[in-house]
């Protein structure tokens, strides 16, 4: 029989990250760098060169901590920052009306290619901002996750090609959805274009949101259901050879 000691609580925290562990890259990365920029440009009042400038720091220096700490490129970091300069490049370019609403499309395409390319190279981005709301921070869950992730476990190739579905339908989504307001920049009446944009891009999300679901993040969660299940059982099985050893 063994006691738990506090040192091995303090071990199991630590391994055991909550929701707020798990989200906290993606607000970081995603959600900090663009609501500082929509906070200074509508409510503070800044141009759009300032608020992307100053949205910018925190990617670089995300990015740049990575890459000098860790060795690595922080993904999502590094794509916020590459919109953010492509958007302050374009603004640069002001007095056509048409141009400025295809300016928002442009920097939302760098997004959209951004994802395909991850998907590309086997590290689909999209990952991150789904996970959280799979494994819901629970350890068994996230040691699930791992196991299906590494490749060590029976259902690893068909979760790593549902969870590169996911990024795809989004980045193919995101894609298009800029092109198609691009398109309509220059060929529809820029009053019609103002309110149609958004609601192009609303549309969009909400789509992608309900495809996404069903074919890979619903699939995903069975995966992971199972492969927890599985892990529960391996646990007790493991836990009755002990105790039939020690009985005798």
């Amino acid at each position: 029989m063994t006691k738990n000691t506090g040192a091995q609580g303090r071990s199991d925290d630590h391994q055991n990250p909550s929701m707020l562990d798990n989200l906290k890259p993606l607000i970081v990365d995603v959600a900090v760098p663009l609501g500082s920029y929509y906070l200074l440009k509508e409510a503070l009042g800044l141009s759009t060169f300032a608020a992307l400038a100053w949205s910018s720091v925190v990617p670089a220096v995300r990015t740049g901590w990575s890459a000098v700490t860790e060795r690595r490129t922080n993904g999502l970091a590094l794509l916020i920052l590459v919109v953010n300069v492509a958007g302050l490049l374009l603004s640069f370019v002001s007095g056509d009306p048409r141009l400025m609403l295809a300016k928002d499309s442009g920097v939302g395409s760098v997004v959209g290619i951004g994802i395909l390319v991850s998907v590309a190279l086997g590290r689909p981005m999209m990952t991150a901002g789904m996970k959280p709301f799979l494994v819901r921070g629970d350890a068994a869950r996230e040691a699930a996750w791992q196991r299906l992730q590494s490749g060590t476990t029976d259902g690893s190739a068909v979760f790593r090609s549902k969870e590169r579905a996911f990024s795809l339908v989004w980045g193919v989504a995101l894609l298009g959805e800029c092109v198609a307001r691009a398109v309509g920049a220059y060929t529809l009446p820029v009053d019609t274009m103002v309110w149609l944009g958004s609601v192009v891009m609303v549309a969009t999300l909400a789509v992608t949101w309900v495809v996404s679901g069903g074919l890979a993040a619903a699939p995903l969660m069975g995966l992971l259901d199972a492969e927890v299940k599985k892990g529960e059982a391996a646990g007790r099985t493991g836990t009755g050879i002990e105790e039939f050893a020690l009985a005798q």
